[in-house]
């Protein structure tokens, strides 16, 4: 089997073949009444996901607060937030899941991510899409039908001008003639870019060009044919293999052994059962999940911790635990 790649700090550490890390989504709290977090000890959150060995957090790129899509994120702008966290926290992989590229100029979005990435030692992984909310589109001038041309383009861009003095001609975003430069440049050869769904291109494209894919919990059958289908053309197309990873919303129950009930995009179940099933993504070749809490009902602190106890000895250091009882 072909190694994954060495890439920066938070690449290498989140992502490991045939085993599968955990982290969190942010917001850190429970908001299921209304669309806006209150954000209230956010920093606490974040530092507290960190000291009970979570190996990331993943914020999201989310312009407006459009009401029909229901969240807000964490309100903040994702780098100007992410910037900021980098200096809250000193292990944590960093992680923004996901920029949706056409909304944002490529050199913008490139210099950012390189600027997180040094100021925080190589902790940074870049998520990126090619957005859904069709509201924002028109709201800044941009064909919404035209986002699967502008995602490749800007990805070929940010990509382009991570290197020294490059050249690189876009339809849509400049060209660069190898006159001018970038700074600064990433800590590692250059910034993990993780694909989210099929951002509007093949999954061909996906397997070839990014460092990773990002793709929505499914039923455990069709998760593994897709994850099959992907490391199939990940082998054809590169020297590396490469991970995958998908979010989960989660309900923690009270009793340990509460049998998994679907929520949207998750489930509603006991730690022991939460334990099993992510035993069972790892089998099938997820390599990173992210949990979300923002429905889950047990006291979160109680929540956290219970899956620092009970879950994350199970798989960040390759150990069995004795279930909670």
């Amino acid at each position: 089997m072909k190694p994954f790649e060495t890439i920066n700090k938070a690449y290498n550490s989140v992502f490991k073949q045939n085993q599968l890390s955990v982290g969190i989504v942010v917001p850190i709290e429970r908001y299921a009444a209304g669309p806006v977090p209150t954000m209230l000890d956010h920093v606490k959150r974040a530092q507290q996901v960190e000291l009970l060995g979570f190996k990331s957090i993943w914020i999201r790129d989310i312009p407006y607060n459009v009401p029909n899509f229901g969240d807000a994120g964490q309100t903040f702008d994702p780098f100007t937030y992410l910037g900021f966290l980098a200096g809250q926290t000193s292990e944590i992989a960093l992680g923004i899941s996901s920029i949706a590229l056409p909304l944002h100029h490529p050199l913008h979005v490139a210099k950012s991510a390189t600027s997180i990435d040094q100021l925080s030692h190589g902790r940074l992984l870049l998520g990126v899409a090619s957005g859904d909310r069709f509201d924002e589109y028109p709201a800044m001038g941009i064909d919404y039908e035209k986002r699967g041309e502008l995602f490749k383009e800007s990805f070929n861009y940010i990509r382009n001008v991570q290197r020294d003095f490059p050249t690189f001609s876009s339809n849509n975003y400049g060209n660069l003639t190898g006159t001018i430069d970038m700074l600064p440049k990433p800590t590692s050869h250059k910034i993990p870019m993780l694909m989210t769904g099929s951002s509007r291109q093949s999954l061909k494209w996906n397997a070839q060009y990014a460092d990773g894919w990002m793709n929505y919990p499914r039923d455990l059958y069709t998760q593994n044919n897709t994850i099959r289908q992907y490391r199939e053309l990940v082998a054809e197309t590169g020297s590396f293999d490469k991970p995958f990873m998908q979010p989960m919303y989660l309900d923690i129950m009270e009793n340990p052994n509460e049998k998994p009930q679907p929520i949207p995009l998750g489930f509603r179940l006991g730690i022991n059962h939460l334990t099993s099933y992510l035993d069972t993504l790892r089998g099938i070749g997820v390599n990173h999940i992210a949990l979300n809490l923002r429905f889950n009902t047990m006291p979160l602190d109680k929540a956290l911790e219970q899956i620092a106890q009970y879950v994350l000895p199970k798989f960040h250091n390759k150990q069995k635990t004795e279930h909670h009882a």
